[in-house]
């Protein structure tokens, strides 16, 4: 699948405008798609906002789609583009406006991905400048372009010697990669820059469910090991799922299905959902054949927590929803003990790449010690809230060690009363996932074609 939307396919030649209409504000059919969506890129690479963010301003254009696609496409592969891109460019490319610097990016992965001709792109990006208030830059744009597309093959051939750049990542996160699993290195990176599956999570008849997609016209199957599971083979908008709006069917990747199953809660039990927004998992738990007597779901950011309570109202469930900082003493007042807690831990997010390439520019080296901190803080604290033979799950969606086996293994060493339970029998393992000493890590594609999650199950005490 193309990360690009074709913009260019409804001209052939951007150049046949008059320049008369261009001046005034009539540019050539994608030219502005191209430049909302290098404006979204802009507000990434320069400013860190989220993706999620720079694109809300798009969503009220008629082809906010097009803007999105192109957008995330861009930032999938920002840290290849822009290197090739800036040595193109007759000064530093920093010495650039970041639109500017975002444009020329945004187009050289239209020229990359477009089905379109490079040379349409870059009359269309010559246009995008000018929508972008560049005009005395429209030189610049064509001249930097037009090289791009006669020497691309020869600047990515050097520049792809380093599996970083080849694959699009951070530096850092690359060697970190490579130090957590070497001989899987480079197709867990090349994974992340793959389009994810379109996954549900079925509430109820999964067959049944099946063929009822079947009858829609959706071409849809099952994920053998998890039974709540299915695959379209297109992705369609959320609403348009038969029983979305009634509660039926929810998006979740099958690896995050585990959560809920890993609790594996029975009757009458109390269940913490520690960081629950936005509150996919809440409502797996609650949606599952036994659901809890009593589930309070607990996030330190109030507007995410309001989130769950979307999901929850759209599912036709209730929970106790409680915005709290669970690493500050006392947070829970005279809660008594629970019986399962979950802690879908703060993370990297290193595992969801391939939904949100934003993270390669947004997250930190130094990000993953301050993660690891909290992550420690938030295990101790909820474990103080588990019952005598209760069971707590710790999962994130981080590739990495350092957040994953190793401040599971710390909080052991620490915690006399806790010790790690081995996989449960009554799930089944993905394919590929790899057992660890403490815990089971899924990569992302590999053979279950899941995101990247850590799982550890613990218990305090003797008690399963």
């Amino acid at each position: 699948m193309n990360d690009a939307v074709d913009t260019a396919a409804a001209v052939t030649d951007a150049a046949a405008a008059p320049a008369g209409r261009r001046e005034a504000g009539m540019f050539a059919p994608g030219a502005s798609t191209l430049a909302a969506a290098a404006r979204a890129v802009s507000l990434v690479a320069h400013e860190g906002r989220s993706a999620d963010v720079a694109l809300a301003e798009a969503e009220t254009r008629p082809d906010r789609a097009a803007v999105r696609a192109i957008a995330l496409g861009t930032l999938r592969w920002y840290l290849r583009l822009a290197p090739a891109v800036a040595g193109l460019v007759a000064r530093p490319a920093d010495e650039l406006a970041p639109p500017l610097r975002a444009l020329l990016v945004t187009a050289a992965h239209q020229i990359e991905r477009s089905r379109g001709a490079p040379e349409v792109s870059v009359h269309l990006a010559v246009d995008a400048a000018r929508a972008l208030g560049f005009e005395r830059a429209t030189g610049l744009i064509n001249a930097v372009l037009r090289r791009f597309v006669r020497e691309r093959a020869t600047v990515f051939a050097a520049l792809d010697q380093d599996l970083a750049v080849r694959s699009a990542q951070p530096a850092w996160l690359a060697a970190a990669v490579q130090a957590a699993w070497p001989d899987r290195a480079a197709a867990v990176l090349e994974a992340s820059n793959a389009h994810p599956p379109f996954v549900l999570r079925v509430a109820g008849d999964r067959d049944a469910y099946l063929a009822g997609l079947a009858a829609a016209g959706h071409d849809a199957r099952a994920v053998p090991w998890a039974p709540e599971a299915v695959v379209l083979a297109v992705s369609v908008p959320v609403t348009a799922l038969p029983g979305f709006r009634e509660g039926r069917v929810s998006v979740q990747d099958a690896g995050a299905q585990l959560a809920a199953r890993l609790l594996d809660v029975r009757p009458g039990q109390r269940v913490l959902d520690a960081c629950a927004a936005p509150g996919g998992k809440t409502a797996h738990l609650l949606q599952r054949p036994v659901p809890p007597a009593d589930l309070l779901a607990v996030d330190v950011d109030g507007s995410r927590l309001s989130m769950v309570a979307s999901t929850l109202e759209r599912i036709g469930v209730g929970a106790r929803l409680r915005v709290t900082d669970l690493t500050v003493p006392g947070a829970l007042g005279d809660e008594a003990p629970f019986d399962r807690i979950l802690v879908d831990a703060p993370c990297s997010s290193t595992g969801v790449i391939r939904r949100h390439p934003d993270i390669k520019l947004l997250r930190r080296a130094e990000d993953i010690d301050a993660f690891a901190r909290t992550q420690a803080r938030l295990l101790d604290a909820c474990f103080a809230r588990l019952a005598p033979g209760g069971r707590l799950v710790y999962a994130t969606c981080s590739l990495l060690p350092q957040e994953n086996e190793e401040v599971v293994a710390a909080f052991l060493a620490r915690e006399p009363a806790a010790r790690a339970s081995p996989w449960p029998e009554g799930v089944e393992l993905p394919p590929g996932a790899l057992r660890l000493p403490i815990g089971v890590q899924l990569l992302p594609g590999a053979e279950a074609g899941t995101d990247g999650f850590y799982y550890a199950c613990l218990v305090r005490g003797d008690g399963a």
